[in-house]
């Protein structure tokens, strides 16, 4: 079990999510191979934050990974996403984003971040390159240590005793990520568009999806 990154995201209503922190471990992956997963896994979180309307939270799996999804509600515009491996409990992964959002906005002040979004969605201003988050890392570097400390899903044990309303809260499972896009979306061609991914990431999407179609039991 193994949790690969964590991002907060400002997801405003009908524009792009733009990422404000990010916090990987992508240590078992090749040298080489991390910059291109890293991009694939940005991707793939700022694809399903769009898509998660407020309040709904949403385990999300493509390939070997899932991206659960925590959409706060409107008034915060954030979301937050944990990709991990498919063997990671949904129940934990969704409990930290819980803890890890509650906590942003209270050390995180809207303030800090709304206006630069608002010029990047509008056009105004450029977003940082290649899927870059738009506050450093000291704005909250709380995102690092959970990253490292919940590899062992039990060390979340904590986070679950003070949060059994999630017990009633209903996490919507998609097995693909075109399960969770609108009507007449295609992922093929919102890869080939997508501005933050390098040629070689693109190139990586399309080989890692035709050694999984290869591979599909009939």
């Amino acid at each position: 079990m193994q949790i690969y990154g964590l991002l907060i995201l400002a997801s405003p209503p009908g524009a792009g999510a733009v990422p404000l922190t990010t916090a990987w471990e992508l240590g078992s992956f090749g040298f080489f191979q991390r910059g291109t997963v890293q991009d694939m896994m940005g991707f793939m979180a700022r694809t399903v934050a769009e898509r998660t309307q407020p309040t709904q939270r949403q385990s999300v799996q493509e390939n070997s990974y899932v991206a659960h999804v925590h959409a706060r509600p409107a008034s915060d515009g954030l979301a937050g996403v944990l990709i991990t491996d498919t063997e990671y409990p949904a129940r934990v992964a969704h409990s930290l984003l819980n803890k890890t959002l509650d906590e942003f906005v209270i050390k995180v002040p809207k303030s800090q971040w709304e206006a630069k979004v608002n010029a990047i969605t509008t056009g105004s201003a450029t977003a940082p390159p290649k899927g870059e988050p738009l506050l450093g890392l000291s704005a909250f570097p709380q995102s690092v240590d959970y990253v490292k400390r919940y590899q062992d899903p039990r060390q979340a044990d904590t986070i679950m005793k003070v949060q059994q309303e999630l017990d009633e809260t209903k996490i919507v499972l998609h097995k693909t990520i075109d399960s969770v896009l609108q009507r007449g979306e295609d992922l093929d061609k919102l890869v080939e568009k997508s501005g933050t991914l390098s040629e070689q990431s693109k190139m990586f999407y399309k080989t890692a999806k035709k050694q999984n179609s290869c591979c599909v039991v009939m």
